[in-house]
């Protein structure tokens, strides 16, 4: 019998769901039977990477004139969502080479179709301008290590952003401010440091990725600061929220999982002093309802938010309060998610500390999203300012 506070489709969901959204549901009992492979693994094993780009999930923000899905944002958010709510690092995985290719419609169409031809390719890679790009003829040399480089292992293209310089300095674009951009290259060009020794979403392989002197073609670059994508499509009009909207996905993902943990264990564990289950006891009634709503409420927001840029960006430019709020509701959502499994874990007693419990795992995943820089405090306070009319720089947005 469906629970009466079973989790509901939002009223503007679709009456069916997305086949890639159902695939991803439906892979919950063998991804989460994996977890524990993964997480020893240190990263996906190669099998289930190949058999995920198969199927799609890293083709969902591909414009369809290179062969991608293009799907409506929101339904993208819901199927890494789904993904990590049977394994959180599988689903950042998803997120993060589904947000890397988006950037296909950055590059010119030769470079695209060379890069995303094969239908399971997987990219990657790092967005935060720690290389250095020397301009040469033709490209750039580039070179650099960037930390942080989730699903490295398993892809075929990996991007790095990078500062650009001439004879070795900084090629400034205005005072203070150096040229920025994205560089794409082959993953056997780059080196892959085994440095992900983490808390949590240990099977997501996030070491450091270095390239040393690697020439990439001027057409393998790009800026999303400085340049409109060459597909003209709504989806790729805010890019910066799109490259950060998984983090959310991933973290409300692991809190229904920890949600829905604390209600099984509830029902099975009994309190020895108390000589009565775990869902008597009113602490436990109270956290569960509590995250309940928490979840259920940030989620909405996100999802308000995803088709609020969407729609706009279908009539033209999106304005900086809408960045803003898509912003805020990634901030709030991932956060909020790690309240609600605080509460779960808590509320579980002992019997969570031990690694046979899942709800330790989602207690440490939900906890390494949260220190994303996308998903920082930090963006508290320029959202904040925004909102009260402050003049503060946007390009983050």
């Amino acid at each position: 019998m469906t629970s009466p506070l079973s989790h509901p489709a939002p009223a503007h969901a679709e009456a069916s769901p997305h086949p890639l959204l159902a695939a991803a549901e439906a892979l919950f009992p063998r991804l989460s039977a994996r977890s524990d492979e993964i997480e020893n693994a240190r990263r996906l094993p190669p099998d289930l990477a190949a058999e995920l780009a198969r199927d799609g999930f890293f083709r969902m923000m591909i414009p369809e004139s290179l062969g991608g899905l293009e799907l409506h944002p929101a339904v993208s958010f819901q199927v890494m969502e789904a993904l990590a709510k049977a394994d959180g690092s599988a689903g950042w995985c998803v997120m993060i080479g589904a947000a890397t290719a988006l950037t296909s419609a950055y590059l010119f169409e030769p470079a695209a179709r060379a890069i995303f031809a094969r239908p399971d390719v997987i990219t990657g890679g790092v967005a935060a301008p720690i290389g250095r790009a020397e301009r040469v003829e033709g490209g750039y040399r580039l070179s650099g290590r960037w930390p942080w480089a989730s699903g490295s292992q398993h892809c075929h293209w990996l991007v790095g952003g990078g500062v650009v310089t001439e004879g070795g300095k900084p090629r400034m674009v205005r005072e203070g401010l150096p040229e920025t951009r994205m560089f794409f290259f082959p993953a056997e060009r780059a080196v892959l440091h085994d440095t992900w020794f983490a808390s949590g979403l240990c099977g997501t392989g996030s070491g450091d990725m270095e390239a040393k002197d690697v020439f990439v073609p001027d057409e393998y670059s790009f800026s999303l600061v400085a340049q409109r994508p060459h597909v003209a499509r709504p989806l790729y009009g805010y890019p910066f929220g799109l490259l950060g909207m998984g983090i959310p996905a991933v973290a409300l993902g692991i809190a229904r999982r920890a949600i829905d943990e604390m209600k099984s264990l509830a029902t099975q564990k009994t309190l020895m002093l108390e000589r009565r289950l775990l869902a008597a006891r009113p602490a436990a009634q109270e956290a569960v309802a509590d995250a309940e709503a928490t979840v259920r409420a940030a989620r909405a927001f996100m999802l308000e938010a995803l088709h609020t840029i969407h729609a706009e960006s279908t009539r033209g430019p999106v304005s900086v309060r809408t960045r803003a709020e898509l912003r805020l509701a990634m901030t709030h959502a991932t956060r909020a998610s790690a309240r609600a499994v605080d509460r779960m874990y808590e509320a579980a007693g002992g019997s969570a500390v031990f690694r046979s419990s899942p709800l330790q795992r989602c207690f440490r995943d939900v906890h390494t999203a949260t220190q994303h820089a996308m998903v920082s405090p930090a963006t508290l306070e320029l959202t904040g300012g925004l909102l009260l009319g402050l003049e503060l720089p946007t390009f983050t947005l």
